[in-house]
């Protein structure tokens, strides 16, 4: 099939005739649509779902990548053309980042839900610190990475989302290593403190108010972590819920089986250890009032565990995994109580 005639193919069902010629570029190991749309100097958040649909049939299920496969680039002129790109149906959030601000609405399919978001750590508290090629990173730039992505996620299915912690001029980072910096802030705009326990309680407060004013609304929280263990522990995914919370539980039990299907799909040979489990003796387990789950994505000093958590294409596939299964949560809940 000669590349005219495969281009107006591709393309007639959007009303593009076959005159327009978009570049082509190849799929390598490790590339995400993500990370192929930045080398060719494309705007990934803008073009993430024009790309999707005039590529579809050479996609994944999942819309992977994949390798040696050739893929068109979409531009300006074919972007309002594609069916499935609605240029009015998006709204602009600068907390994500100048690349990353424009979220297209994929969905309704969470509207009139809230979820309140919270990565571990934050301001003075870096959370957990590795060295990584000579430099220092840090557990709360890549649990805030993952959370903004999440937030992403949620709002283009039409959900409410709080972010808890907030860093206005960090926004989504594409790349592997995230500078550190100490200013975040709790929501509205709340200085973090030092303590520990004094910044646990801020949160439970914030959360519980937050939670308080819109009772009667469908609400979750999710908290995204990265341990720390000894340097050559790797671990899965884990989710942590309250014993007493049927409601939780079953957020943590959807979201973990989400995983458990992708792993089984895209690495069957690997085999998925994360669990699902009670640990109400953590703090915001215990004292927050929404059902909530408790994310650990993985280990920071795990050479293998970094691979998770430093490849920003992973990082964007963690997000949507979590948020197919805060879906699937909703998708199956009949209650709206903890």
């Amino acid at each position: 099939m000669g590349k005219s005639f495969l281009l107006f193919f591709l393309f007639m069902c959007a009303g593009i005739t076959a005159q327009d010629s978009l570049k082509t570029v190849t799929a390598e190991k490790g590339d995400g649509i993500y990370s192929l749309l930045r080398k060719n100097g494309v705007n990934p958040s803008k073009f993430y779902n024009a790309f999707v649909e005039v590529n579809k049939a050479k996609l994944s299920e999942e819309e992977f990548l994949k390798i040696g496969e050739t893929y068109f680039i979409p531009d300006t002129t074919v972007l309002s053309k594609v069916k499935n790109v609605n240029l009015s149906a998006f709204r602009e959030y600068p907390i994500f980042g100048e690349d990353f601000a424009r979220i297209d609405s994929l969905s309704n399919r969470l509207k009139g839900n809230i979820y309140y978001l919270v990565s571990g750590h934050g301001g003075p508290d870096p959370g957990a610190v590795e060295n990584y090629n000579g430099k220092l990173i840090a557990e709360d730039e890549y649990a805030y990475d993952i959370t903004l992505r999440l937030a992403r996620e949620l709002i283009s299915h039409g959900a409410e989302v709080f972010l808890i912690i907030k860093d206005e001029n960090d926004g989504i980072r594409d790349s592997r290593r995230l500078e550190l910096d100490t200013d975040e802030v709790t929501y509205p705009n709340k200085e973090i403190p030092l303590s520990q326990l004094a910044r646990l309680k801020q949160r439970v407060k914030v959360i519980n108010k937050l939670y308080k004013e819109n009772l009667g609304k469908y609400q979750r929280l999710l908290v995204t972590h990265v341990d720390s263990r000894s340097k050559g522990t790797n671990i899965d995914v884990f989710f942590y819920h309250h014993e007493k919370s049927k409601n939780g539980k079953r957020l943590a039990e959807s979201i973990h089986q989400t995983f458990l299907k992708k792993y089984a799909k895209f690495q069957p040979n690997r085999g998925y250890q994360g669990t699902f489990e009670d640990r109400s003796s953590l703090y915001l387990v215990k004292k927050t009032l929404p059902a909530m789950v408790y994310i650990e994505v993985g280990n920071i000093r795990s050479e293998k565990d970094q691979r998770r958590i430093l490849d920003p294409d992973n990082r964007q596939a963690l997000a949507k995994w979590i948020s197919e299964g805060v879906i699937l949560d909703f998708e199956a809940s009949t209650s709206f109580d903890k």
